[in-house]
C-alpha cells in the first residue's frame, strides 16, 4: 500500500478569496518566525531540513499498481514540464531548500511564479519565488499582494471561466494541514510555542547568572565607622572612595570579562580589631544550576517534537559512522521526504496537470511530480571501501583517487620498479570509474588456483561455472535479506522487488560490519566442501576466497560477472600469499 500523503495546495483564485483570510488562524505564525530569528535551535532545524530538501531531484512519473513511481520517458511532455520548473535543477534545488524553514516554522509558504520577458516583450521563461506568510498579504475584497525584492506585486485572482492572462503572476499556497482543521497550517514549532517561550526565559536566566557572577560577588558587610584608605592623590571621603572602587571594578569586569577584575576579589585593608566583624553575603541561588538543567531539558523536548530523530539537533555524540548514517537516513525518511511530498503535491496539482490538461492530454491525471532522494542516502566511509575495492581490482585507480580525495595529478607516473604483478594492478581508465577485472583469454584453470595443484579431472569451464553459481546464489540470498533491512525503506521495497536480488547490494549500501550483523551471507557456502572435493580443490581455502570476494562486492556496491570468476580463482590462499 502506498504511504498516504497529508498535503494541501491551492492556487489563488476567485473561489479561494471568499473571506478565507478571516477564517484562518495565522496569528501564531508571527511568533513562530520570531522564534526562528531568536532561538538557534529553531533556526538549525529549519535550515537542516531545507538543506536536505535541496539535495533531492524532481522528476515526472506516474504511480504503478504496487505503489511505486515509474519515471516518465525523457521525451514525454510531463518530463519536459518538470525539467523546466524553477529554470532547471539549480533553481529546483533553491526552491526545495527554501521550503524547509517555511514548513518547519510556519507550516506553509507561497510559490509565486511570474513570466519573464525578452527584449521583444515575449515570454521566455518564468521567475519562481518561495515567499513566507509575512511576504504575502491578503486584504479585504480578495486582494492579494506579494512582496518581492522590496516591491509590492499584486496577484490577480485566477478565474477558470475567463481566458487566462499569460502575463499575470500565479500564487500557490502550500501548507501542511492541521489535523483538526484542514484549512489551517501546522508545524512542529506551533506545538512548541510555550516550550520555546520557556527556553527563552531560561536563556535569559542563564545570561543573567553569567553576568552576576562577573559583576556581583555579593555584599560585603563592615562595622560602622571603619575607615578605608583613599586612592592616592585624593582627599575625599573614604566611604565615597570605596564606592568608586567598587564601581570601577564592576565596570571593568563588564567591559573586559577576561580581565583580573572579573575574577579577583577586591582587597581592603582594615584595622585588625574589626576583622571578625566583616562578613560577606552571597546572592547565589540553587536555581543557578537548576536553570542549566532546565534549559537542556527544554532543548531536548523541542528536539523530540521535530519529526526527525532528536540526535540530529542534539548531536550524534558517540555514534559511529554507521549509526550516524542510519540516523540521517531515518531523518530523511521521516522529516524530509514527507515535506518533499507536500511540495511535489502542490507542483503536481497546481502546475503540471493544469498544463497537460490545457494542452489536451487525456492522461493528465496520471502524471505527477515526484522526488528522488537517493543522493541523500550516500553512505559514509566510502574512502575505506574504495581502497578495499581497489586492492581487489573492483574499481580503477581513477575511482580510488576520487573517493579518497586525491587529484589525477597525484597518479604515479609508472609502476613501482620490480613490480611483476602488472596484470593484477587495476589500470587507470580516464573514461570509466569501474574497470573489467583481469581475466585470461581462455577458460584454462590458472596455476594459482587456491589448491595445491590444478585439478586433473573435469574441464576448467565446469569449475568456473560451479564457482560462479556459488557466488551468484550467495549474493541472491544476501539481496533477499537486504530487502527487509533499514537501508531499504518500506517505501522502496516494492521497487526493490523488481531488482535482481543478486544485484540489490549495488543499489543499497551496506557497511562491512553489518554483513555479519544482518546475517547476509549465513549459509552461503554450505556446498563449497562438496564442490571443492568434486574438483580437487582445497575446501577451506576456497570458502575463504569466495567469502572475501562476496564481502568486497557488497561493501563496494559492485556487481558480480562471470568474467570475474577467473580472477577470484587466481586469488592465493592466505598461507600461500604469506
Amino acid at each position: 500500500m502506498p504511504r498516504q500523503l497529508t498535503a494541501a495546495a491551492s492556487r489563488y483564485s476567485r473561489k479561494t478569496t471568499s473571506s478565507r483570510a478571516s477564517r484562518i488562524d495565522s496569528s501564531w505564525q508571527q511568533s513562530a518566525w520570531q522564534f526562528y530569528k531568536d532561538v538557534p535551535e529553531v533556526r538549525f532545524a529549519g535550515t537542516w531540513v531545507g538543506n536536505a530538501m535541496s539535495g533531492a531531484t524532481l522528476y515526472a512519473g506516474r504511480r504503478s499498481e504496487d505503489g511505486t513511481i515509474e519515471r516518465a520517458p525523457d521525451d514525454h511532455r510531463a518530463a519536459e514540464i518538470v525539467r523546466e520548473i524553477a529554470g532547471g535543477p539549480d533553481g529546483q534545488a533553491i526552491l526545495l531548500g527554501d521550503f524547509g524553514p517555511h514548513l518547519v516554522v510556519a507550516g506553509e509558504g507561497w510559490i509565486v511564479v511570474r513570466p519573464t520577458l525578452d527584449k521583444n516583450d515575449t515570454v521566455n521563461g518564468y521567475d519562481w519565488r518561495v515567499l513566507s506568510t509575512r511576504e504575502v498579504k491578503q486584504e479585504g475584497g480578495g486582494k492579494l499582494t506579494a512582496e518581492i525584492d522590496g516591491e509590492d506585486v499584486p496577484i490577480p485572482p485566477y478565474d477558470p471561466n475567463a481566458d487566462p492572462d499569460p502575463m499575470a503572476p500565479i500564487a500557490i499556497r502550500v501548507w501542511k494541514p492541521a489535523p483538526d482543521r484542514h484549512i489551517e497550517a501546522d508545524s512542529p514549532v506551533r506545538s512548541s510555542m510555550v516550550l520555546l517561550e520557556e527556553l527563552q526565559l531560561l536563556n535569559a536566566a542563564v545570561a543573567a547568572i553569567a553576568r552576576s557572577r562577573i559583576t556581583g560577588r555579593g555584599v560585603l558587610l563592615v562595622p560602622k565607622g571603619t575607615r578605608f584608605p583613599t586612592a592616592p592623590g585624593t582627599s575625599g571621603d573614604a566611604e565615597d572612595d570605596l564606592l568608586e572602587v567598587f564601581l570601577e571594578v564592576s565596570s571593568t569586569a563588564i567591559r573586559e570579562p577576561d580581565s583580573a577584575a572579573a575574577t579577583v576579589p577586591i582587597i581592603l585593608e582594615v584595622p585588625a580589631e574589626v576583622i571578625s566583624d566583616i562578613k560577606w553575603m552571597s546572592f547565589e541561588s540553587p536555581f543557578d544550576e537548576l536553570a542549566l538543567r532546565l534549559r537542556e531539558e527544554a532543548i531536548r523536548r523541542f528536539a523530540n517534537g521535530l519529526e526527525v530523530p532528536a540526535e540530529i539537533l542534539l548531536g550524534l555524540g558517540d555514534a559511529n559512522h554507521w549509526s550516524a548514517w542510519a540516523l540521517t537516513a531515518e531523518a530523511i525518511r521521516m522529516g524530509v521526504e514527507p515535506r518533499l511530498g507536500i511540495v511535489c503535491h502542490a507542483l503536481t496539482t497546481m502546475w503540471l496537470r493544469p498544463i497537460l490538461e490545457a494542452e489536451g492530454d487525456e492522461d493528465a491525471d496520471d502524471w505527477l511530480v515526484w522526488h528522488d532522494t537517493s543522493s541523500l542516502r550516500v553512505q559514509s566511509n566510502r574512502a575505506q571501501t574504495a581502497l578495499e575495492a581497489f586492492n581487489l581490482g573492483l574499481i580503477s585507480g581513477t575511482a580510488a583517487r576520487r573517493e579518497t580525495g586525491f587529484e589525477e595529478s597525484d597518479a604515479p607516473d609508472a609502476p613501482p620498479p620490480g613490480d611483476d604483478n602488472d596484470e593484477a594492478t587495476p589500470p587507470d581508465d580516464e573514461d570509466s570509474t569501474v574497470t573489467s577485472l583481469p581475466v585470461s583469454e581462455t577458460n584454462d584453470i590458472p596455476d594459482t588456483l587456491p589448491a595445491s595443484a590444478a585439478p586433473a579431472g573435469p574441464a576448467s569451464s565446469d569449475v568456473l561455472a560451479a564457482v560462479d553459481g556459488l557466488i551468484w546464489a550467495a549474493l541472491s540470498a544476501a539481496g533477499t535479506r537486504l530487502r527487509n533491512k533499514p537501508v531499504c525503506p518500506r517505501s522502496e521495497r516494492a521497487r526493490a522487488r523488481e531488482i535482481v536480488p543478486a544485484e540489490l547490494h549495488t543499489r543499497y549500501p551496506v557497511e562491512p560490519d553489518l554483513i555479519d550483523e544482518w546475517h547476509l551471507l549465513d549459509g552461503a557456502w554450505v556446498r563449497v566442501p562438496e564442490i571443492a572435493k568434486r574438483y580437487g580443490l582445497d575446501p577451506d581455502c576456497l570458502t575463504n576466497v569466495l567469502d572475501d570476494y562476496a564481502r568486497a562486492l557488497i561493501a563496494a556496491r559492485h556487481p558480480h560477472t562471470y568474467e570475474d570468476t577467473v580472477r577470484v580463482l587466481r586469488t592465493p590462499c592466505p598461507a600461500e600469499a604469506a
